[in-house]
């Protein structure tokens, strides 16, 4: 009589160690859900309310029946983005899966742009990656494995106007991310970037109304001919799309894409 087949696991990720910046609501929840119920133990970073917070932690550990963690660290600081990688292999023995998607923006003209947010944004949207990545790096090495995931958007293949500073910090992701796809091919180690266009979350939920109001017209016309106007699809990208994008990165038919800048725009790119 044929043995039967060992039943295919329904958690890929069981065992593995995800730390997810800008994980207390929007794009980075949405992916830190995923790869818990992938089986991944998630350490959550962001700023929020410290009881909201502590919810969101507790019901995701319940729900996923995983370890979360919280770790307050400000990115903006290198060296609290570091320690947020060593403090997280001091508590899990570990890092497997790295998540770089912190990020924030400003709108405004190059002559009148303020130096201070040109800074920040370089602070937190590149540079923080940077500080993560390098902290990470040598465990992913001395352990012959590691998924490092970076959320560069839509504007890191393309620009738009009065976005100086969230361009360039984007288009450098990208660099960043190839050059440390490079250093890692040989030793386990994978590093992506996702590029999304227009992801339905609660900030955007929230601009569309307060858009729709300031220029006078529908609702509807804010989101087909505003924030869908470069987005053939005429959808919003979901945070479970995204999710589901990083959980197949971190996995094993994914080993051999690394540097790679992945769309999921609905076609912006593409025209």
């Amino acid at each position: 009589m044929q043995a039967s087949a060992t039943p295919q696991t329904t958690a890929p990720l069981h065992g593995r160690v995800a730390i997810v910046t800008g994980s207390t609501s929007g794009i980075g929840l949405g992916i830190a859900r995923a790869l818990a119920s992938a089986g991944a133990d998630i350490v959550l970073n962001g700023l929020g309310n410290p009881e909201d917070i502590e919810r969101t932690r507790s019901e995701l550990a319940q729900s996923a029946n995983v370890q979360v963690a919280y770790n307050a660290a400000n990115l903006l600081d290198g060296g609290e983005a570091a320690h947020l990688v060593t403090s997280t292999i001091a508590q899990f023995g570990k890092a497997d899966i790295l998540v770089n998607n912190a990020g924030i923006q400003h709108v405004s003209p190059i002559e009148d742009f303020p130096v201070d947010k040109w800074n920040a944004i370089q602070a937190l949207n590149l540079s923080a990656s940077f500080h993560t990545t390098r902290a990470a790096f040598g465990a992913m090495k001395a352990a012959g494995w590691g998924r490092i995931i970076n959320l560069a958007s839509v504007h890191g293949l393309i620009a738009s106007p009065y976005k100086s500073a969230y361009v360039a910090a984007k288009h450098g992701v990208l660099g960043l991310t190839k050059t440390v796809a490079l250093e890692g091919a040989q030793f386990g180690i994978t590093c992506n970037a996702v590029c999304p266009g227009y992801v339905w979350t609660p900030l955007v939920e929230a601009q569309i109304d307060d858009t729709a109001k300031a220029r006078g017209i529908s609702r509807e016309d804010v989101i087909n001919n505003v924030l869908l106007a470069a987005q053939p699809t005429k959808q919003f990208v979901t945070v479970e799309e995204l999710g589901a994008v990083a959980v197949f990165l971190c996995g094993d038919a994914a080993r051999s894409i690394t540097g790679v800048a992945l769309p999921v725009d609905g076609g912006w790119t593409g025209q």
